[in-house]
C-alpha cells in the first residue's frame, strides 16, 4: 500500500460512522482461520460498518502508522476515533459484544 492508500484508510476511518480494520498475514494461521468468521459477524450483525482487510506482511508502513506489530490485530473505530483494539487471541464472542452498543447508539 502507498502513501495515497494510507490516507483511503484514514478517510474511511473519519468518514465512517463505524469502521473495522482487520490486521493479517496469511502465514500466520489464526489469521487465515478468523478472517472469515470476522467478515461474516460485520456482514449480518454490523452491516453499516466499513470492514478493511490490511496485509501486514504486504504493507508494514500501514500497520506501522496504527502500531500493529504482530498478528491478527482487529481495530474498531466509532466516528474516527479508536474504540477498541484486539489482537491475538481474539474471541468472536468478545468482539461482538465490544461493537454491540455503540454500534446501535449509532445506527439505531
Amino acid at each position: 500500500m502507498n502513501k495515497e492508500q494510507l490516507s483511503d484508510i484514514e478517510c474511511v476511518i473519519n468518514e465512517s460512522p463505524a469502521a473495522l480494520l482487520y490486521f493479517y498475514s496469511d502465514s500466520c494461521a489464526p489469521c487465515v482461520s478468523l478472517r472469515p468468521k470476522v467478515e461474516a459477524l460485520v456482514k449480518e450483525e454490523f452491516p453499516r460498518m466499513q470492514f478493511k482487510l490490511i496485509d501486514s506482511a504486504t504493507n508494514p508502513e500501514v500497520a506501522a502508522h496504527f502500531n500493529v506489530f504482530s498478528n491478527p490485530v482487529i481495530l474498531v473505530f466509532f466516528e474516527g476515533h479508536e474504540h477498541n483494539r484486539m489482537s491475538k487471541y481474539i474471541s468472536i464472542q468478545q468482539l461482538e459484544t465490544a461493537i454491540q452498543r455503540p454500534y446501535q447508539m449509532i445506527f439505531e
